[in-house]
């Protein structure tokens, strides 16, 4: 049984960066006792950081198609911050893939520096891509809202035999009919809409959860965030937030006693301010109500980096998506999608949540 884990990528944007950045950084870590921040385990299961290789990418920018991964990373529109600037050639070729529905029309509108700028190539065949290159998990990381270019990726790793970490808010591992089909082929995944290590909505839900289990009745709450990645500039497109106010709002949902009211609570993305770059701003607001009826009120701010805030969670889910294989378990990870993503199969806390990948790392949950 091979330790390596063979990846792909399909979108090499700011969050791609930082997943890639973290494989190097952190490539010389082995002793199992040492903290990595933002990792359940230094090594989960039997596998440590170092054993991830990615093997195939695919994106559409012009700047990005053609060119090694490692160079790819830091081609614009990408604007993270840059945390390991030594990443050696990795001899993998970003290549061409589909357009679809994955580029909003109104990005055509900004600077090219701000936005995508779509390469004139024709797309690759990416199921015969990623049978090629033997990837073994395919991680989707394509922009919010594009439903019809993430059902072709999940299409890809069907007919490719690869498992599926759904870092987006396209339902396709929380869609009984996808998930189905993917336990048909005995392939793992896990989403959907990856959650951050500390992000507004992990926090959010963290705060409805202590004023719920503190017997605070909330009458009211908002999150607001804004920042200047091009996901926050994809997302000026109202039409295209739909399923991520669903991911974003159910996820904070589930830690109330009693739904609000959709008057009462307003979870979602506020605005492109460009200079912020990849530094995403948060804004959290709950209204409720103590012992005798006393209002009590919470405001917080929050200001992080945003795509090496998900990095970690996304090297747990590869992780755990390879013990899956190693086991032949396949269809959605109840235990890895609860703990690690906005959207999953099925809602728990975060407590719950742990402990159960935990139980399934020993072997004492299928799922």
């Amino acid at each position: 049984m091979s330790k390596e884990i063979r990846i792909a990528i399909t979108g090499v944007g700011n969050c791609a960066s930082s997943l890639v950045q973290g494989l190097f950084y952190y490539k010389n870590v082995k002793d199992e006792r040492e903290l990595v921040p933002g990792l359940m385990h230094n090594v989960l299961g039997r596998y440590k950081i170092s054993d991830i290789k990615v093997v195939a990418a695919f994106d559409i920018d012009a700047r990005k198609v053609g060119k090694d991964v490692s160079e790819a990373i830091f081609a614009p529109p990408n604007c993270t911050k840059i945390f390991c600037k030594n990443v050696p050639k990795i001899g993998v070729k970003v290549k061409m893939g589909p357009v679809l529905d994955g580029v909003a029309p109104h990005m055509k509108e900004y600077p090219e520096d701000k936005t995508f700028v779509i390469a004139k190539k024709k797309p690759v065949d990416v199921a015969k891509e990623l049978k090629k290159t033997r990837a073994e998990i395919l991680i989707n990381y394509l922009p919010v809202g594009s439903q019809k270019a993430v059902e072709y990726y999940a299409n890809c790793a069907l007919k490719a035999r690869c498992a599926f970490i759904n870092c987006m808010p396209v339902f396709i591992v929380s869609n009984k009919k996808w998930a189905e089909r993917f336990e048909k082929k005995k392939l793992p995944c896990i989403g959907d809409d990856i959650k951050s290590q500390v992000g507004a909505t992990i926090v959010h839900r963290t705060l409805c959860h202590l004023f719920t289990q503190r017997g605070v009745i909330i009458d009211r709450s908002y999150q607001l965030n804004f920042g200047g990645n091009t996901d926050f500039l994809n997302m000026l497109a109202r039409e295209r937030l739909k399923s991520k106010k669903i991911s974003k709002t159910e996820a904070v949902e589930a830690e109330l006693a009693k739904r609000l009211s959709y008057d009462n609570l307003h979870v979602g993305p506020s605005d492109w301010i460009p200079w912020l770059k990849d530094n995403k701003i948060c804004y959290i607001r709950i209204e409720g109500r103590k012992f005798g009826n006393v209002p009590v009120e919470l405001e917080l701010k929050l200001s992080v980096e945003d795509s090496p805030n998900s990095a970690g969670c996304v090297i747990d889910a590869i992780r755990l998506a390879k013990i899956a294989l190693d086991r032949k378990i396949g269809g959605p990870l109840i235990s890895a999608s609860a703990y690690l993503m906005k959207h999953p199969p099925q809602q728990f806390t975060d407590e719950k949540a742990r402990e159960m990948v935990e139980e399934f790392i020993k072997g004492e949950r299928e799922r």
